[in-house]
């Protein structure tokens, strides 16, 4: 494809490296990115929006001096201080919910998710793979494989050159493969982690293992070793606490051996052990250097290698490190490789931090793997053995799940990256999976689900509690107007985590918190969290998520019109998903608490809500006023879907009141909306009342999600769908930045983009996905692709947002919040597509013999 292709024109190298797939993402390791992009500021609101917005940035900016300087907190938005984007990021090491490591494309330790929610931004220097390979007894090459010349470590030999290797991501498994100058050797390194769809042990595994296959293409037999070198800590403050100690492990278990390192960092909250291992086989040959000081030179480490491709292999563990020092550790596999031949090196990194605290320290929790791996702290050994054991099985499963989607040939390249890359942030969007102890008495949600919802308990103590940040700068867990979007991958890959999470949310529902705080953009003063709404968020990680609702506070979310209704839409979608009778019989009352709360905002009586004048949904700048395309055509989405749930539950009085609320909303807005090509914006007396929102489909997305929308479930005309969807084609597609780059929110009917608030003029990239996934439903298949793929060209190949996709960017200068939840809605597309391919697929013949 044209941007691989770009991506990649730097490698000078011939090798293909050893069973690298075809589809993924491909980058030359000397690749540059040409277009730096910086983040939304203070500096990028205009004029006009800064003087409406100005008193709530006196607020925030009040509030942010408090929370940074007085309660020694970072804030859960820094609009002061945003991540600058780094173009470096590649696949994530670990599974689901126990933290992550992500090891950039050019081979980088660079970004830490250990501690649960928070995040390090800092490239571990020291934290390497070296080669070294001997011929005849003699070493004849020794090198860091690593592009940079670091200013620590000076005698180890740096400076790979990057035109040599590629990186190749398909996720949740990556390879690198190096040209070695002179050698006649190609290295392949694979690294896998245990994401695998429907597994609710393998997936919550804190570890990765990376495979390193060898081939020597010369006629002589060559020594091979790999030393990886590792620092006790992930770039923090707490690296230098002291008190930390590495001791060398060996573990035989089940006929099988591996060999290797402990790293134990003892802070005071959340230690961990991180363990480094190798599988001893036969003609393998695994040492270790207990520590050393990464500080230094590094050259006693480095002669030892290289005098006879192994470390010094000293007994007994290390003495704890002084305060103000910092302490690493390496270990080395080394095979003979026949010519002509390859050989096969495995390595295992596994990270032990079974119980966790957040923020405000009140609570502690288990993490879901220590259901099988205990919480004493002792498991990074047995985490280890079975990573390097289950291998195999692994990339079995990966592969089983994987080769359909890749093999279909009616599906571009772009998509089969995009579609599985895109799922990083199942692991790596600070996700936390815990255990639900059956004596919690202090769990507010669950004594609330204990009385309430009958199936609550039994589901969170079999699955465990779920949560992932809305994005990585924005953290909040469980953000719901977003979750909405990124949910399709949790109901199509892990459905009973989706099915947790919306008992919390049920619970939390009817869960009230009277305490009082000003909000951010009004200025107004109002509970925390009212009872019988959806929360915005089930909490911020520095806090104590679960117990503590709502860390938004920039509007007074009791009075959003979407969180109700998405709630309701998600319950019916994961019903018809997963045909759980239990799960919907608890969610019916809530449903019906949620939509009587919002019966409030249909304040004539037309059978359609009305929208407050402030933005009150989750495009939370951009101002909705009277009935709007976008929470009217949810509203009505959630009545239709409230009849069928009634009519499933045969509660007929409940069917026919909300049958009767249908039909006079969708004539209202049909009415007040419909202009003839598409739905207008709103029904406000702003200027950009008629301009064309991409999102104004959202409600008959969910539907048709649902196998409604059409026939006697029809609430939308389907023309006007049709018409609606061309006309965003034609201008938010294709008028916008040449059809290249997405669809921007809004635009005006003259096919100029909509500025009038600083959201309307972004393309939000989970939202495209979603637009896309509606297109696809309706047919237009190949607009739909077209739409979608804007999107990944410009954040994957052009912008350089591996692994860290923006909620947001503008045509041209800034993005907004990297690495966020809601792009994961590319799996609705995957749906919409299986669903077309289930519908057009020929018939069997039927039997007709009689028995």
């Amino acid at each position: 494809m044209e941007g691989t292709a770009k991506l990649m024109e730097g490698y000078l190298g011939k090798a293909q490296g050893h069973k690298v797939p075809v589809h993924g993402w491909r980058i030359c390791l000397a690749h540059e990115f040409e277009e730096k992009r910086k983040p939304f500021q203070l500096s990028d609101v205009s004029p006009s929006h800064m003087i409406t917005h100005l008193p709530m940035g006196i607020r925030y900016l009040l509030w942010w001096s408090r929370k940074t300087y007085m309660e020694r907190k970072a804030p859960f938005i820094d609009m002061l201080n945003s991540i600058p984007l780094r173009q470096i990021y590649g696949v994530p090491l670990g599974g689901i919910g126990g933290g992550t490591i992500t090891r950039g494309w050019r081979g980088e330790f660079c970004r830490w998710q250990l501690n649960p929610g928070l995040y390090t931004y800092k490239t571990v220097t020291e934290n390497q793979f070296t080669v070294c390979i001997r011929r005849r007894g003699q070493t004849v090459y020794q090198q860091v494989l690593s592009v940079e010349r670091p200013h620590i470590l000076q005698g180890w030999n740096w400076g790979y050159c990057g035109s040599q290797a590629f990186y190749h991501a398909l996720y949740p498994r990556a390879w690198t493969v190096y040209q070695l100058p002179g050698q006649n050797v190609t290295l392949t390194c694979r690294q896998v982690s245990p994401i695998i769809p429907h597994d609710y042990k393998d997936s919550s595994l804190p570890l990765a293992v990376l495979v390193w296959d060898i081939e020597n293409g010369g006629d002589e037999e060559t020594e091979v070793t790999i030393m990886f070198s590792l620092r006790n800590g992930s770039g923090t403050r707490s690296d230098r606490a002291g008190n930390h100690w590495n001791e060398p492990f060996h573990l035989h278990k089940e006929g099988e051996s591996v060999r290797g390192m402990l790293l134990h960092h003892c802070t005071a909250t959340n230690p961990y052990t991180m363990g480094v291992a190798v599988r001893e086989k036969s003609g393998i040959c695994v040492s270790h250097c207990t520590q050393f000081d990464p500080t230094g030179m590094g050259q006693e480490v480095w002669k030892d290698l290289l005098e006879d491709g192994r470390l010094d292999s000293a007994a007994g563990p290390s003495p704890p490190t002084a305060k103000g020092k910092k302490s690493a550790a390496a270990v080395a596999a080394g095979c003979m490789v026949p010519p002509r031949g390859r050989e096969t090196l495995e390595f295992c990194m596994s990270w032990d931090m079974p119980n966790i605290h957040f923020g405000a320290g009140h609570k502690v929790h288990h993490r879901r793997y220590t259901r099988y791996f205990g919480c004493q702290g002792d498991a990074a050994p047995a985490l280890c053995h079975y990573g390097l054991t289950h291998l195999v099985e692994w990339e079995q499963k990966i592969e089983a799940w994987q080769e359909p989607i890749l093999q279909n040939e009616d599906l571009p390249a772009w998509y089969k990256s995009a579609l599985f890359n895109e799922l990083y942030f199942m692991a790596d969007g600070g996700t936390v999976w815990v255990e639900v102890p059956a004596d919690d008495d202090d769990d507010n949600l669950m004594r609330r689900g204990s009385k309430d919802l009958t199936g609550m308990r039994d589901v969170l103590q079999e699955y465990g509690r779920f949560a992932y940040l809305e994005g990585q700068e924005y953290r909040m867990y469980n953000t719901y107007d977003v979750h909405f979007y990124a949910s399709f991958a949790l109901i199509m890959l892990w459905p009973q985590l989706e099915i947790s999470l919306q008992y919390d949310m049920a619970a939390s529902v009817l869960q009230e918190d009277p305490e009082l705080r000003k909000y951010l953009m009004s200025g107004s003063i109002a509970p925390i969290k009212t009872g019988n709404v959806v929360p915005h968020d089930v909490g911020d990680p520095d806090d104590e998520p679960w117990q503590k609702l709502n860390a938004y506070l920039i509007h007074d979310t009791a009075n959003w019109k979407d969180l109700n209704l998405k709630f309701v839409l998600q319950v019916y979608r994961d019903y018809h998903m997963t045909k759980d009778p239990v799960y919907l019989r608890d969610m019916w009352p809530v449903c019906q608490t949620a939509m009587e709360a919002s019966l409030k905002f249909d304040e004539d009586d037309d059978g359609l809500i009305e929208n407050s004048g402030f933005a009150d949904q989750t495009y939370d700048a951009w101002v909705m006023t009277g009935p709007s395309s976008y929470c009217g055509g949810l509203w009505l989405a959630a009545v239709c879907m409230m009849c069928q749930m009634a009519d499933i539950l045969g509660e007929a009085a409940v069917q026919e009141k909300f049958a009767g609320i249908l039909h006079k909303g969708k004539a209202a807005y049909e009415k007040l909306l419909w202009n003839g090509k598409y739905y207008n914006y709103d029904c406000g007396e702003q200027s950009y009342y008629n301009s064309v929102m991409s999102d104004q489909c959202a409600g008959h997305w969910f539907l048709r999600a649902c196998g409604l929308g059409v026939g006697e479930s029809e609430v939308f005309p389907n023309d006007h769908v049709l018409s609606a969807l061309k006309t965003i084609f034609e201008l938010n597609v294709k008028q916008f930045a040449g059809g290249q780059m997405g669809a921007v929110n809004g635009m005006r009917p003259d096919g100029t983009t909509d500025t009038s608030s600083v959201q309307s003029d972004e393309v939000w990239v989970g939202v495209v996905y979603g637009l896309a996934a509606t297109m696809i439903q309706e047919g237009l298949v190949q607009e739909g692709l077209q739409t979608a793929e804007g999107c990944y060209r410009t954040v994957w190949e052009r912008l350089g947002m591996s692994f860290q996709t923006p909620e947001a960017y503008c045509e041209k200068r800034v993005f907004r919040s990297l690495a966020y939840m809601r792009p994961l809605s590319i799996w609705a597309m995957q749906l919409a597509l299986e669903d077309r391919q289930r519908k057009t697929a020929p018939e069997e013949p039927k039997n007709t013999q009689v028995e």
